[in-house]
């Protein structure tokens, strides 16, 4: 389905910007606005429901590279710690 809309300037170039910063388009950037619009009007109320969300959404097992995620957090602790400052 296409819907033709005439935004604001300001609008479009708020939104341009936001998609830019995220490496989408315009068009792909609204779409993922319009798709999180019912989370945002009933987020997750337990435990249980943000992870089965997150699921959904791809973020649990988006990294398989990761597969021991304690060491990997230890590994990223190390490295911010012995890092040296600019």
């Amino acid at each position: 389905m296409s819907i033709n809309l005439d935004l604001p300037p300001e609008l479009e170039n708020q939104l341009c910007n936001e998609a830019s910063q995220l490496n989408l388009t315009l068009s792909e950037y609204i779409l993922r606005i319009l798709s999180i619009r019912q989370v945002i009007g009933n987020p997750p109320k337990t435990g249980a429901e943000l992870v089965a969300y997150w699921q959904s959404e791809g973020v649990i097992n988006s990294r398989p590279d990761i597969t021991d995620s304690q060491a990997y957090a230890r590994k990223l602790r190390h490295e911010a710690e012995t890092r040296e400052r600019a």
